[in-house]
This record gives C-alpha cells, sequence and structure tokens, in this order.
C-alpha cells in the first residue's frame, strides 16, 4: 500500500503518485469551498472535484465488492462502461453527475482520486503500466 506524505491541507497538500506511478501530483481539501473541494495539483493544472467522493468513491467499491478498472479520460472523451472514471461522471452517483467542479477539467477522476483512497488506507490500487483497478479495503 501507498502511503502519501503531507496531511491534506493546503500547506502540507499529499504527495502522490498516479497508478503507474510516472507522474507525481498533489492534492488537499478546501472545506471553506462551496461546495466543498478536493483540489489536485497537477503541474499548473489545478482540478477540482466534490470533497465527497472520497466516502462516495469508497461505498461504491464496498458496494461492487471486487476490483474495479479505473479508467481515465479527459472530460471531452467518453469513459469506458463500468469504470471509476464512468462512475465519477454518471448521473446514477450520489451527486447525480460530475465529481470535477471545473467544466473543462471535471474528468480524470479515475486517475487522480485512486491513490489518494490507498494513501489513505480505504482502497488497493494496482500499479501496472496500463489498465489498473481498484477495489475497497
Amino acid at each position: 500500500m501507498v502511503r502519501a506524505t503531507g496531511d491534506g491541507t493546503k500547506q502540507r497538500p499529499w504527495m502522490l503518485k498516479t497508478p503507474p506511478e510516472t507522474s507525481e501530483y498533489q492534492m488537499y481539501r478546501d472545506g471553506a469551498a462551496d461546495p466543498p473541494a478536493l483540489i489536485c495539483q497537477v503541474g499548473s493544472t489545478q482540478l477540482r472535484y466534490h470533497l465527497r467522493c472520497i466516502e462516495d468513491l469508497h461505498a461504491m467499491l464496498k458496494e461492487r465488492g471486487d476490483w474495479v478498472p479505473l479508467g481515465g479520460a479527459d472530460e471531452q472523451k467518453p469513459a469506458a462502461e463500468g469504470t471509476v472514471e464512468a462512475w465519477g461522471r454518471s448521473p446514477e452517483n450520489p451527486v447525480g453527475g460530475w465529481y470535477g467542479l471545473k467544466k473543462g477539467l471535471r474528468g480524470r477522476f479515475g486517475v487522480y482520486v485512486p491513490p489518494l483512497l490507498e494513501a489513505l488506507g480505504l482502497a488497493e490500487v494496482e500499479h501496472n503500466h496500463r489498465n489498473n483497478r481498484m477495489r475497497a479495503l
């Protein structure tokens, strides 16, 4: 299991790596945002997701009870059915659509959120070159 450094604040963000462990990025909670947000800083690009995505994704994984493919696609591209990415934009999820909050940058949920769940001890994530999956712990 991968553990992240930092405590999830803006001053000490979690330092994470994508599932293939090829790229580093930072995440932190912004509870004062409206709605509360999970901020993902990838180089100069900032993505924002509903903060509740952590608990919601963990609950979905527990309900499925098995490995779920991550997927991972930009907002402009379709997400493969049955993936974490597809669930993160589905009208059937708890927020009724996109967990991503910034139009144009709402995708990549299946790339950036799973490593955080792993670091928090909520999930196991594969770290292959491609086609990674995750499951609840």
